[in-house]
């Protein structure tokens, strides 16, 4: 049987699977990004739910795993060379399971680095803006008088949207026909952005068509859907 036990973090999180890649996360926009990859690969894995209300990503067990204390990470015991390998960031995780499925990147090094491309667009991007837009729109941000912090992100939204609308123009997907981990990143935080965080109106959703009809296509398919409720919440 496949031996965890130099992880600390599976003291915390048993696996009852241990040969499978196993899963700390919580339904976020990043969380769900790798276990949407994880289900629209089929790889076997074994996912725990990291709870932000107990403060779960503070302790040591998962500090032990990312120091940085953000979900998602892995641990997958058939590692390269068939050693176990620790990752965080959901970045680094999609070009990992991409390459170790075979799946979801492109095999050749032009669409490749395209595909790490737009994935990049999303971390540096996408990400951190629609999520500074959440915090002034929705969360305690909101009752900041002074609006130009909010409007601020919300213009910087708009621009974003704008460069995946201009993308998506004459495509189905990021980079064309093939459905790939750019995707995977860029569209929970859209859904994120014009349902969770309710700016739909405040980001003028409307005023992008091709975003709203590749959003559709994405949520529509199965993996996605089943990955978007993965680790289940209690």
């Amino acid at each position: 049987m496949t031996d965890l036990s130099a992880f600390p973090i599976s003291k915390k999180w048993p696996a009852e699977h241990p040969e499978r890649i196993q899963l700390y996360s919580l339904p976020t926009p990043n969380g769900v990004k790798v276990s949407i990859m994880l289900e629209e690969t089929g790889l076997p894995y074994e996912p725990h739910l990291v709870r932000f209300d107990a403060n779960d990503q503070l302790t040591p067990e998962f500090l032990s795993l990312n120091p940085n204390n953000k979900i998602p990470a892995i641990i997958d015991p058939n590692g390269p060379d068939g050693k176990p390998l620790a990752l965080f960031e959901s970045g680094a995780i999609l070009i990992y399971l991409g390459d170790k499925s075979g799946q979801l990147i492109p095999q050749h090094a032009a669409g490749r680095y395209e595909a790490i491309q737009w994935l990049m667009f999303q971390m540096g991007g996408i990400g951190p803006m629609f999520g500074q837009l959440g915090f002034f729109h929705k969360f305690a941000g909101k009752d900041y008088e002074d609006k130009r912090p909010r409007d601020r992100y919300v213009a910087e939204a708009k621009r974003l949207l704008g460069v995946l609308e201009g993308r998506l123009e004459g495509r189905d997907w990021l980079l064309g026909d093939a459905y790939s981990i750019a995707d995977i990143a860029t569209f929970p935080w859209v859904r994120n952005l014009i349902g969770f965080y309710d700016a739909a109106e405040l980001v003028g959703i409307e005023d992008f068509p091709n975003v709203q009809r590749v959003l559709a296509a994405f949520v529509a398919r199965p993996a996605v859907e089943r990955g978007l409720m993965i680790p289940k919440r209690p």
